[in-house]
């Protein structure tokens, strides 16, 4: 049976690492959304050497696990000199592994504008930058927001290998209780419980937004 005096007494603990964790996650979708933009416009417009560096990036952080990059982050680069703390690396870590999938998402929004678009702006006698800014990238951003949602919810849920670096986020509470008092569940209780208090009301505002901005762009 569940002891719910118990689960009470972990929540001060289970409420603090849930500041940590939904702060450092934040900091690193932010991170991601800003890296995102970066690639994704360096490949659209095929920017030398640059576009280059960027498809090495993305091939390179899609393709290698959070967990071994926070490893090369925290515990690597002081190795040759670059000291820098936890949270600060799973803020990092989770940035650029971030910012290549929002590159992806954000670049295949870009590219999924039909010619005749472009055309027709020109046509009508639009300068480059109203149509990039008028045409292009409110179809883009919509075409890509599903996406960029899901890799939001993504890069939250993987906010859970932050305790391998000793940041006291949940699954460290969670481990450190369970490795203290033996108490397991009551603590996985309290981990589903946060994380789900963490992600759902993303996924719902995520559907929402998705909803409105289609129904501004296409009236459906």
């Amino acid at each position: 049976m569940m002891d719910f005096e118990i689960i009470n007494s972990y929540i001060p603990r289970f409420l603090e690492a849930f500041r940590l964790t939904i702060t450092i996650g934040w900091l690193g979708i932010a991170l991601a959304f800003v890296v995102g933009i970066v690639v994704a416009f360096v490949q659209h417009f095929h920017v030398p050497v640059l576009t280059a560096i960027a498809k090495v990036y993305i091939e390179l952080f899609r393709n290698t696990p959070l967990l071994v990059q926070l490893f090369f982050i925290y515990f690597g680069l002081p190795k040759i000199g670059f000291q820098i703390s936890a949270e600060v690396c799973g803020v990092v870590g989770l940035g650029l592994l971030g910012g290549s999938y929002m590159a992806e998402s954000i670049r295949s929004g870009l590219e999924a504008i039909p010619p005749s678009q472009t055309e027709s702006a020109v046509s009508l006698g639009m300068t480059k930058p109203q149509l990039f800014w008028n045409v292009i990238l409110p179809q883009a951003f919509t075409i890509s927001l599903p996406a960029i949602m899901a890799n939001v919810i993504f890069l939250l849920k993987e906010t859970s290998v932050f305790s391998a670096i000793s940041l006291m986020d949940l699954m460290f509470t969670a481990k450190d209780l369970i490795g203290l008092y033996y108490n397991t569940t009551e603590c996985l209780f309290m981990l589903v419980v946060s994380y789900t208090i963490m992600l759902l009301p993303v996924s719902l505002v995520g559907r929402l937004a998705e909803k409105k901005v289609r129904y501004r762009m296409f009236g459906d």
